[in-house]
């Protein structure tokens, strides 16, 4: 059986995924709005990861025979200087989820949940890759500066990502 102070935690990060999802939506609604369908595109297939990932931990919860509690949100940021801007953002998010996902492994590790550090394993590994993929853009965009043709290049190349949910999940 979970642990309070565990199941607490976990409940934390299941309403922070959630929200993570929101800001992205938010994101995307920002770049539709700039004439980026690519770009709008893979921040919804990022809001779809985020409620996943939600899901995912809910899952264990109640597997573990605790009981998922959902919390307030804060609303998100709808305004970016720029799609730069929008990406910094979201890997400096991306590296807060990652801060609280090694935090959630230390209390698992405290508590010798060893059936959730399995769990957060996974957590684990897909924040490397993550920050990895947001960085990369980030890249990217660093690259293209103020020319549109790149920018138009990266937003189509961005407009072919989609969501598919892990083997076996």
């Amino acid at each position: 059986m979970i642990s309070e102070r565990l199941q607490d935690a976990i409940n934390d990060q299941i309403t922070f995924e959630i929200a993570s999802g929101i800001i992205y939506k938010a994101m995307a609604a920002y770049f539709a709005s700039e004439d980026l369908p690519g770009f709008s595109s893979w921040m919804e297939t990022q809001f779809q990861e985020e409620l996943f990932h939600s899901e995912k931990l809910a899952e264990y919860v109640n597997d573990a025979g605790g009981r998922v509690r959902y919390l307030a949100m804060e609303a998100p940021n709808n305004d970016y200087d720029s799609p730069l801007q929008a990406f910094e953002t979201a890997l400096q998010h991306e590296q807060l989820v990652t801060s609280r996902i090694n935090n959630l492994m230390m209390i698992a590790r405290d508590e010798n949940d060893f059936a959730a550090q399995i769990c957060l394993q996974w957590f684990v590994t897909e924040q490397v890759e993550e920050e990895a993929s947001f960085g990369q853009i980030i890249a990217e965009l660093k690259r293209i500066q103020d020319d549109g043709r790149g920018l138009i290049m990266l937003d189509r190349e961005l407009g072919q990502r989609t969501f598919t949910a892990p083997a076996g999940e």
